[in-house]
């Protein structure tokens, strides 16, 4: 298993950006896909982005795609999730996950879960 701490969430006001970390430790997570998913309060955890081992390709939501960026740094165990052009429809306990493969965006196939961290979107 490997070990992930997210931080970097917050109270930001529409338009306005975060960036969110994740540090990992424990089992090596270079050779693994790493995503970030969210909860919504009353809603399913849903996929936001993903990006692969060897840091390309990456996905995104609909949802996300142009306003958020996915990068990963594997010889500092990193992955960062930049948020611009936030909207309050953003706000959610974001996750850090990392899949058992190199490469997917299935939430099944992350086996690491971070606490989450608290991201809100408001005036």
């Amino acid at each position: 298993q490997v070990q992930l701490v997210e931080s970097g969430g917050g109270l930001v006001q529409p338009g306005g950006s975060l960036r969110l970390s994740c540090a990992a430790s424990g089992r090596p997570s270079s050779r693994r896909a790493m995503g970030w998913f969210r909860q919504a309060p009353g809603k399913e955890r849903e996929f936001v982005a993903a990006i692969t081992w060897i840091a390309s390709p990456t996905y995104y939501s609909d949802s996300v795609k142009g306003r958020f960026t996915i990068s990963r740094d594997n010889a500092k165990n990193t992955l960062w999730l930049q948020m611009n052009s936030l909207k309050p429809e953003d706000t959610a306990v974001y996750y850090c996950a990392a899949s058992r493969f190199p490469s997917g965006i299935n939430q099944p196939d992350f086996e690491s879960w971070g606490q989450g961290t608290q991201v809100t979107v408001s005036s």
